[in-house]
This record gives C-alpha cells, structure tokens and sequence, in this order.
C-alpha cells in the first residue's frame, strides 16, 4: 500500500461547528513540553528529545530551514544551561563570581541558527579588558568555565570540536582588545592557515554573558577585513577548496577526495551547502552587510545590487531544497541507527528531485565564480 497523506494537525483546526480547537493544533508538542518542562530532566535526555522535536515539527509541515531554526534555538538553549551549571559549580568551589564581563560566542552553522541533527561545537569567548597583572587570575577562571561548559555539552551529546575550535582553548579565548589584534595580524596577509580561522570567526553569535561585546567585535571586523585587500583575495581563492558536486559533464558526483558510505551517496553539506554559504560570507564582508543567516546575506546581497532579485530568490530556494535534503537524510539515518552526517543517499531521491538537485548546484556553482571573480 501506497501512503499518500500523513495527517496533518492543520486538518484538525475547527470542528464540525467551526470552533477553532487549538488542542488539537498543539497535541503534537504536548507530550514533548511535559518531558522537557521536568526538574529531573538531564542535558542528555533533553539533547535527545531534539530527533522527536524534529518530527513533530515535520508533522507540522514546516519546511526545514525552519526546522533548523528551531534546532538551533534549542542547542543555543543548552549551551546557555551547561554555562549556567557550570557557573553554579564553580561558585559552590569557592571560584565566585566572573571577575569581568564576558560574552560566549555561537560559531559557524549555530550562529546563523541553521543547525541540523548532526553538529558539533564551535565556540569562542571575548573577556572584557583587564590589566596584565590579573592575567593568571581572570584567564583561569574563564579556561574552567570554558573546560566545564564545554564538556557538559560533549556528555550531553554535542561532540567536542575535533578541531578544537572551543572556549576551553586559548586561540579561542581572548580579551576583546586582543581579539581585536588577532583580527589585525589575521588579516594583515594572504596567509592560507590566517584566513581560515577568519572564516571561522566571521559567523558568530553571543549566546550567554554580555552581548555588547559581541557587537564591539562586529564593529571591529566590518572596519578592518574589508580594507585588507591581499586578505580578500585569500578568502576568495579558498573558495576554489570547496568545489561544488558536479563533474565536468555536469552530473551531481561528489568529489574522489571524499570518502563516500557508498557509491551513490553525495555529500551536500562539503559540496554544496558550504560553497554557497561561504560565497554569500565573502560577498557580505565585502560590502560591509551584517547579517549572518545565509537566506539574510542572499535577501540583502540583493537589496545591496550585488545580486539581482531572481539570482537572489533562486539561490534561496537552492539553499532551502539542500536543506530539506539534508534534514530528510539525517532523519532516516538517526531511524535507522546511523549518524546524522553530510552525506545524502541518490538513491533515495525522485526523479524530479534529482533534477532541482543538479540545477540548484548549478545555481551555486555560477554564484561561487561570480564571488571569487569580483
């Protein structure tokens, strides 16, 4: 039998007298409430409601760049009740209050709040400004709540970030004024290693602490990247290391440097949500746009002319249909036991899926050359 509906909470809204009957609206949500609303609920137990959370929001037909939305919030909520623990820890160990204001950093997918079912950390920390002589005191205490917070949440089921790109390490753990030189020296050349960990800093969201040095940083990155012209022309050549899945003749295939589960799969999230994430970044950097979502930085790449209003809304919908994608897989990967990684099945798609697939690539690969070429 061939299931072509799947009841839809929308069908239920009114009664046979037309009364607006909002339980059966929020019946979906109402057992994961009373399960995430418990005292005795564990940061584990409540990472893993994320999956069942998810499904009740693909009940809703919500598309999933909202869905990711949604997922990010809820990560950016146990980011901010692991540093809240950890906090209360530290106090209860005689360490006191933070000695200065701080602000934890969200970076890369999770600061522009499109984090799906697989992600791993990425953080930073800024300290406010303090005299050298207090370095020993203040910089511990921010490297333990840097090590506690972020292992609450590798316990919790957010996996610690194989490239150490976290506040428990002190590339990633600096005074503004520091950060600020760091952005100096970064930007300063072409250097490959320098520009990479920009690209890493650039998408970044304040997600506990004080929020106003986040935005002193965003006020120091808009007044010096864009006037370090050997530094851009690194970010764009980079972009040729992330060569979007079609082959020469034009057909989806991801590339042999990747190490694919089988001979069908294709990983989207290297070869294609990440070149045009990365292409809309370098554009926006450029023209000194702010926004840090990557529908954002297409709407206002457009409302700055550097896209037109149809190059803008295709690429919208190619990075939405990706998404959707991606989201589907990492769903029928967590069903069935497996991890929910990059990688999407071709297999699994329709014709006409695979069609919208292999033009919206094609979308990304001309948006891809037209950043590097400008």
């Amino acid at each position: 039998m061939r299931v072509v509906h799947q009841a839809s909470p929308w069908r239920s809204l009114f009664t046979d007298d037309g009364t607006l009957k909002l339980s059966a609206l929020t019946a979906p949500l109402s057992h994961l409430s009373t399960h995430l609303s418990s005292p005795f609920t564990s940061l584990a137990d409540v990472h893993a409601w994320q999956l069942s959370l998810a499904e009740s929001l693909v009940h809703y037909d919500l598309p999933a760049w909202r869905i990711s939305e949604v997922i990010s919030d809820h990560n950016a909520m146990l980011y901010r009740q692991a540093i809240s623990l950890s906090l209360d820890e530290m106090r209860a160990q005689g360490w006191g209050e933070p000695p200065v204001d701080y602000c934890v950093l969200l970076l890369g997918s999770a600061a522009r709040y499109e984090s799906l079912l697989g992600p791993d950390q990425d953080n930073a920390l800024i300290i406010d400004d303090y005299p050298d002589h207090r370095h020993v005191e203040i910089d511990g205490y921010f490297q333990a709540l840097g090590e506690r917070f972020t292992q609450r949440l590798d316990e919790a089921g957010i996996p610690l970030c194989r490239g150490h790109v976290m506040a428990r390490w002190p590339m990633w753990r600096k005074r503004l004024s520091e950060w600020r030189t760091q952005l100096s020296i970064w930007s300063a050349d072409r250097r490959v290693k320098r520009v990479q960990q920009t690209n890493i800093l650039l998408d970044f969201a304040p997600v506990a602490g004080n929020s106003a040095l986040a935005e002193r940083l965003a006020e120091s990155i808009a007044s010096t990247l864009p006037k370090a012209s050997l530094f851009m022309h690194e970010m764009a050549a980079l972009l040729d290391e992330l060569p979007v899945a079609l082959d020469r003749f034009g057909r989806v295939t991801s590339s042999p440097g990747l190490a694919a589960p089988h001979h069908q799969a294709v990983n989207l999230k290297q070869q294609g949500l990440l070149p045009l994430i990365s292409a809309a970044r370098l554009m926006c950097v450029r023209h000194r746009c702010p926004e840090m979502s990557t529908r954002a930085r297409l709407v206002a790449l457009d409302q700055a002319g550097e896209l037109s209003a149809a190059q803008s809304a295709l690429l919208v919908a190619a990075f939405e249909r990706l998404q959707q994608r991606l989201l589907d897989q990492q769903r029928y990967n967590k069903a069935h036991g497996h991890a929910a990684d990059g990688w999407v099945d071709m297999q699994r798609l329709r014709d006409d899926e695979r069609l919208l697939l292999k033009f919206d690539l094609q979308q990304i690969k001309a948006f891809v050359q037209q950043a590097r070429a400008a």
